[in-house]
């Protein structure tokens, strides 16, 4: 299978719902490549691939020299694609809540 890889800037926000704000730190994916990714997504189901909790799809994702892996989940609401960024890509690279950054996520 090939690598499909997507750059995107974007701003982290923190998880909120109707309990409160949590320590849950996120990225949104959107425009073409959500939907690109979403082709993605569609053709692994027809595929016959296994079918993953929340419609999450495994990614390798990458912040200035900080790399980890993770899953990008899908956003009903805004078309886009959640990327949870932990406490330690975080540390790592300085960030916090309102920066803008840029990601380079690698569907796996």
């Amino acid at each position: 299978m090939m690598t499909e890889t997507y750059t995107v800037t974007a701003t982290i926000w923190i998880w909120n719902s109707d309990k409160g704000a949590s320590a849950w730190h996120f990225l949104t994916i959107s425009g073409q490549p959500a939907d690109d990714i979403h082709a993605t997504a569609r053709m692994r189901r027809m595929e016959g691939g296994a079918k993953r909790g929340w419609g999450s799809l495994k990614v390798r994702a990458a912040i200035g020299d900080t790399q980890w892996d993770t899953s990008i989940f899908p956003d009903k609401a805004s078309g886009g694609w959640f990327l949870p960024v932990k406490a330690a890509v975080r540390k790592a690279e300085g960030l916090v809540a309102g920066d803008a950054v840029t990601v380079t996520v690698d569907l796996l």
